[in-house]
């Protein structure tokens, strides 16, 4: 079950008996390395209660599409950026009725309208119900829409009926969700990302430095993991948790980060130069802090930092070497300079004037330029990015060895 190591499964759970399988659902689905939040309806919590479904998931159970805390950040839109897949298990009728029609009158029903996840129901009724010619006519509607409908399968029932409509096995439910990631894309390759600005100081309380906030190096790291490679993260100072699965080493300066480069990279397959390194530092540092004085001006001499992508590239024998270009102006031409003059594969290019993306951002734009051309991604949040970056530059790194 690696495939789901890592993975971020929203486990919806709606109103009917099979509810009680949830909770072996959400225990197999954990054990099997993901990430389960849990949105249980109104109907669901009639079944099994808020309370097992957090101690099994370890993470807060969510019920209200409405709830004043978690809307203050707008909650549901983030739950619905989070996921990597949306396992509905029980559907009942009456849920995909609504998710059929484009209903968004509870918070399950939302997140299936915001989320860009794939979304897979488990339909769960008595089997009058199934065969009912309406609710065939929905789950015909669902699976028109690209919705995947694992089972019913069939047997006795809570009612005592016997036929279709039975919630497949948790063990079986737990195999399709790893099925639907396919194979881990780097699957036993090593990764090496740089993010997050440095600091170089001036005296013990002041530095240089930038505004990244290390998101989009992060994201990269998180999306990285998920595809089954080993990550190790060499981090600036930011205030982010490091992904799971993912290795971390910290650094402060330029030269601190181009040491723990040259380290790792000779021993990765893919070097992703994500980090916003400071391009000067001060020349010498004061042993204390400098006290204003009378003067107007004050002169600060700055010394060239290295050049840590180029540095990677020049490797006897460098890994696939990713750089970026963060650019306020003639964005395309800076970073076709950039992958010629440091002999990168690939230079991921944005334009960090543009509100809204880059530095300190949640969304993104870039530009993936390379020897083949230029391939624009359209603006979005950089968790989503991140995994169309790594697959392809998963698929550019196939090309080249080929």
């Amino acid at each position: 079950m690696h495939r789901l190591t890592n993975r971020n499964i929203l486990l919806g759970i709606t109103g009917g008996i099979a509810a009680y399988k949830s909770a072996e659902l959400t225990r197999a689905l954990v054990g099997a390395g993901a990430n389960v939040r849990i949105v249980l309806t109104a109907a669901g919590a009639e079944f099994i209660t808020p309370l097992t479904l957090q101690a099994l998931s370890g993470n807060p159970v969510h019920q209200s599409l409405l709830d004043p805390e978690a809307e203050q950040g707008m909650g549901h839109i983030e739950l619905a950026r989070w996921a990597d897949l949306i396992l509905i298990a029980p559907a009942s009728a009456d849920f995909m009725a609504r998710l059929s029609h484009g209903m968004a009158n509870d918070l399950l029903t939302t997140l299936c309208l915001a989320s860009d996840a794939p979304i897979c129901v488990a339909p769960a009724m008595n089997q009058a119900m199934w065969r009912d010619p309406r609710t065939q006519e929905n789950a015909q509607r669902l699976a028109a829409q690209g919705v995947h409908l694992w089972g019913p399968g069939a047997g006795e029932q809570a009612c005592g009926d016997v036929g279709p409509g039975r919630m497949l096995e948790p063990a079986e439910l737990v195999q399709l969700a790893a099925e639907a990631f396919g194979e881990p894309r780097l699957k036993g390759l090593r990764v090496c990302i740089t993010a997050g600005p440095t600091r170089e100081a001036l005296d013990p309380v002041r530095y240089i430095s930038n505004h990244s906030s290390g998101k989009m190096g992060y994201a990269l790291a998180a999306a990285a993991a998920k595809a089954g490679a080993e990550v190790v993260l060499i981090s600036g100072p930011v205030s982010l948790e490091t992904p799971a699965g993912v290795q971390r080493v910290n650094v402060e300066t330029a030269e601190q980060m181009l040491v723990a480069a040259l380290e790792l990279a000779p021993s990765s397959d893919i070097f992703i130069g994500a980090a916003a390194v400071a391009d000067y530092r001060p020349v010498a540092v004061a042993d204390q802090k400098i006290k204003k004085g009378q003067e107007e001006l004050m002169e600060l001499r700055l010394v060239k930092n290295p050049d840590i992508i180029a540095s990677v590239s020049a490797l006897p024998e460098r890994p696939f070497t990713v750089g970026f270009a963060a650019e306020t102006e003639n964005v395309l031409s800076h970073a076709r300079s950039k992958l010629q003059r440091k002999n990168l594969d690939l230079v991921i290019a944005n334009d960090v004037s543009q509100s809204g993306i880059g530095f300190n951002a949640d969304e993104n734009e870039v530009t993936l330029v390379s020897t083949a051309g230029d391939f624009k991604l359209p603006r979005d949040s950089k968790h989503s990015l991140a995994q169309t970056l790594i697959e392809q530059i998963a698929k550019q790194m196939s090309t080249n060895e080929h």
